[in-house]
């Protein structure tokens, strides 16, 4: 049976260096963040509406690395960004979120969840919004919070690129075994 596992956190935590590595790892197929690629592509600062379009193409390549992991018969599929990360972003920059994110969240289906740590150091891009350690730490917790008020298992994940990847890997094989 597929095991669904998503990475979450701040920004700049290696999420997506995470999940493409654990992939690789696994051999099987991941979904990558699909916000860097929308902003990317609109040439202006977002909105509150551009969160919607987001998460919903976030869901459905959530949904197709699924399906395409049942095809080829993996075990596992990895998500980077899902719709915890988009609720938070919504709240924290708008203030709301969407009914429709808090209606997906409902429906997440993962089976494990990784919550990357803030210890890695803040790398600078033309997306990222939060620099500073004080915010990344008050992202951590907020995460942290929704992780212990649900039910699906997660773990932390911290330290150095090596020290995550070793923690997600075993993390990833209990499950597995």
């Amino acid at each position: 049976m597929l095991k669904k596992i998503a990475i979450i956190g701040p920004e700049s935590t290696g999420k997506s260096v995470l999940t493409e590595r654990l992939a690789s790892y696994f051999k099987c197929p991941w979904c990558p963040e699909y916000a860097r690629e929308y902003l990317v592509s609109i040439k202006r600062k977002y909105t509150y509406n551009d969160l919607l379009i987001i998460a919903k193409k976030q869901w459905e390549l959530t949904e197709q690395k699924a399906e395409e992991a049942k095809q080829q018969k993996c075990r596992v599929v990895f998500t980077d960004t899902e719709m915890y990360i988009m609720k938070v972003w919504c709240e924290v920059v708008f203030g709301k979120c969407h009914s429709w994110i808090t209606d997906k969240i409902k429906e997440q289906n993962f089976d494990l969840y990784l919550l990357c740590r803030p210890d890695v150091p803040w790398v600078k891009d033309e997306l990222r919004e939060y620099p500073d350690l004080e915010m990344r730490t008050t992202l951590f917790n907020t995460y942290k919070n929704i992780l212990q008020h649900q039910t699906v298992p997660w773990i932390e994940v911290g330290g150095n690129y090596d020290e995550r990847f070793a923690s997600a890997v075993a993390a990833v094989n209990e499950l597995l075994n």
